[in-house]
């Protein structure tokens, strides 16, 4: 049994890396352009925090036997971190303030967390405190591709919903929720179950709208190099930003 978690765990550890990786192209634009243009830089930030949440709760001393959890999510805490950072570094004044406040939030917020299981709770009080804080976020980041799944049934097209991206939502969601099954841990299980769920979703209306990968939206939605990363962002809409992989 703990020899097949382990397998779910490195199976999850390496489609969660590709998630994470993701959103290199939109942030190639960004560094040639030198303008964060109408990309919203929230849902960097809310990942960030959740790959931090997520680590935190995976260490021995918060839940034992979750190291996979910890390494997967720290990697991916740098990596959002870079992310954040060259988008700050780039982005308009107002944009600039905005994301910094969130990001110093987002720190602050985590601070408190880390601090609190380890200084005022002990055993299973800092294991629920930690698991229900990395559940809400996993949650939450999960949910953030539904504005594109209800782009894709308004237009009929899946020209800004890569079949690759929702694969591996997908797999990921999937190899963590029976990662979590084995070991009996429901802040791992729950999250990744509902992303399971959507990743499912999302497959399935990718089977549904296959043949309709451009038609009118080409007029209205810009290139697949900017279409959701990740299912994190909005496709060059206005600045609107919407919610936060992780595990």
């Amino acid at each position: 049994m703990d020899v097949l978690k382990f397998l779910f765990g490195i199976f999850g550890n390496a489609t969660a890396l590709f998630l994470f990786l993701s959103p290199t192209i939109t942030f190639k634009r960004i560094i040639q352009k030198r303008n964060t243009e109408q990309f919203s830089g929230i849902p960097y930030v809310m990942t960030l925090l959740n790959c931090l949440l997520s680590a935190w709760y995976g260490l021995p001393f918060v839940s034992p036997n979750n190291i996979l959890v910890s390494t997967i999510n720290g990697t991916g805490a740098v990596i959002e971190a870079i992310y954040v950072l060259i988008f700050i570094f780039f982005a308009p004044k107002r944009e600039k303030a905005k994301i910094m406040g969130l990001f110093i939030f987002v720190l602050a917020l985590f601070s408190v967390v880390a601090l609190v299981s380890v200084f005022a709770l002990h055993g299973s009080g800092r294991k629920l405190l930690c698991g229900l804080a990395t559940t809400i976020f996993s949650i939450v980041m999960y949910g953030s591709p539904l504005s594109i799944m209800r782009t894709v049934i308004k237009t009929k097209s899946v020209e800004f919903m890569p079949f690759f991206l929702s694969l591996f939502v997908f797999l990921c969601g999937t190899s963590w929720f029976v990662y979590g099954l084995l070991g009996h841990d429901p802040f791992v299980a729950v999250p990744n179950g509902f992303g399971c769920a959507l990743g499912a979703l999302q497959l399935i209306l990718y089977s549904i709208y296959h043949d309709n990968k451009g038609g009118d939206t080409k007029k209205q939605q810009p290139s697949a190099e900017d279409n959701v990363e990740l299912g994190l962002e909005k496709p060059h809409q206005s600045k609107q930003a919407n919610g936060v992989n992780g595990v």
